[in-house]
């Protein structure tokens, strides 16, 4: 009999030749105890994704139809047609940065059995462009220490809102949950954005918990020009918004407000950036501030945005504009 392999690798594609190919080497490569399964599920990819999975004849490949994608039910899918004890995700632009990416996903799970969903670290590529940047680091950064595993639950200590959006926070650009769990207990929601931070609360709320497991890293951000981000923005608000987040409207001196503040903050960590030359130090003084105008003025968008529109919410959409183009 063949042996039951300790994790799934799912990699969720659309048209994602940019990165596919890197993702693949890394995801066979990885060294852990055990099989490991990879499995990519396409939505109906028309470059050259599909040539790219034949190329790893060890790479199980599911076909869906785009219209048959969710965020959330397709890994629901993943999860049914995975055969490892635990299920990793990766989008199609995230890259495993080390061969003992999935070992150290999936070492949480043997700490405590109440742990039951592993969110890995995110770093910005290296041609991010500095709002996107400073807010990856800045966001990952608050979940703990890179030398540790963070664990997070519900308890007395939780009492208001802010600490349990901090608590529940959840991303499956990188992450990894127990199968079983996916699917006989708590799957993810079939909602149409945010499917992951609805899973975050389910599972606090349901008194299970969940890790942070920064040595498990991927090398992630979107590659976006400054109207694609400015779709993103509206996107992710709105997502968050249907899922009961509380958003209050934000009126145009708040995000002038808001743009400002943003622009002198990242005006000076690029000054200080290591990271940049000197001419893409000036480059990016230039530049930067346009992109801090584009994501308050969506994010103010979305914020007012009736729910009930779905016509604005389209037009606004940068998922409705690649699905459409």
């Amino acid at each position: 009999m063949p042996e039951t392999p300790i994790a799934t690798v799912a990699i969720l594609t659309y048209n994602g030749e940019t990165y596919l190919r890197g993702i693949l080497e890394m995801a066979v490569a990885q060294e852990v105890e055990g099989e490991v399964e990879v499995l990519v599920i396409d939505s109906g990819s028309t470059d050259s994704t599909l040539q790219i999975v034949a190329d790893f004849p060890t790479v199980r490949l599911h076909q869906i139809d785009n219209s048959e994608f969710g965020h959330g039910k397709t890994r629901n899918l993943a999860a049914r047609l995975a055969t490892g004890e635990f299920i990793a995700f990766l989008t199609h632009d995230a890259i495993p940065t080390n061969t003992a990416w999935l070992r150290e996903l999936i070492a949480p799970f043997d700490m405590d059995e109440r742990i039951v969903a592993v969110m890995g670290k995110q770093i910005p590529r290296a041609k991010a462009f500095p709002l996107q940047k400073y807010e990856i680091y800045g966001v990952f950064a608050q979940f703990g220490p890179d030398f540790g595993t963070s664990v997070f639950y519900k308890d007395d200590f939780v009492r208001d809102e802010g600490t349990l959006g901090a608590i529940t926070f959840y991303s499956d650009v990188n992450s990894a949950a127990r199968r079983a769990f996916l699917v006989d207990t708590i799957p993810y929601r079939d909602v149409r954005y945010a499917e992951d931070q609805m899973f975050g609360q389910d599972l606090i709320a349901a008194g299970y918990r969940k890790a942070y497991a920064p040595r498990a890293a991927v090398e992630h951000s979107n590659d976006l020009t400054l109207s694609e981000f400015g779709a993103r923005i509206f996107d992710e608000t709105v997502g968050l918004r249907q899922i009961g987040t509380v958003t209050p409207p934000m009126t145009f001196t708040q995000m002038v407000r808001r743009t400002i503040r943003g622009t002198l903050g990242d005006s000076a960590r690029i000054a200080r950036d290591g990271g940049f030359s000197w001419k893409r130090k000036l480059y990016w003084l230039v530049v930067n501030p346009a992109f801090q105008g584009r994501k308050w003025s969506s994010y103010r968008k979305a914020a007012n945005v009736d729910l009930d529109n779905s016509a604005e919410i389209k037009a606004g959409s940068l998922e409705h504009q690649r699905k459409t183009s």
